[in-house]
């Protein structure tokens, strides 16, 4: 499996990949106050939903609402709900995601908060 990694250079493309998905993931932050944070390293990424960006208190009814959304539009988000959490999404898709895929799922992403927040 190392050898893979390094043969197809995977590193590298976790770099580049996560830097386009948290750049697609801030612009959804600068859009939507219930964003609170984005957070994470390459492809390894988490989304806090919050009731308001100034409060940060946690919104996990919002952050159910809005994993349900990105379900029935083809995107499956793991959502961690735990007590001092709140809600956030953990992103993690392959080493192999292309970038229109992350934009797909950036995309729908931002399409399902337009219709639920």
């Amino acid at each position: 499996m190392l050898d893979i990694v390094a043969r197809d250079h995977l590193v590298d493309r976790a770099r580049v990949a996560g830097k386009r998905l948290e750049d697609g993931l801030r612009a959804l932050q600068r859009k939507f106050d219930c964003i609170g944070d984005v957070r994470g390293r390459g492809l390894l990424l988490g989304v806090e939903i919050v009731k308001d960006r100034a409060g940060k208190e946690g919104a996990p009814e919002l952050g159910w609402a809005i994993s349900r959304e990105c379900m029935k539009l083809g995107l499956s988000m793991n959502i961690v709900q735990l007590p001092a959490m709140g809600g956030v999404f953990r992103i993690a898709p392959p080493l192999t995601v292309s970038d229109g895929e992350i934009d797909l799922g950036v995309g729908l992403m931002k399409e399902a908060i337009e219709k639920v927040a």
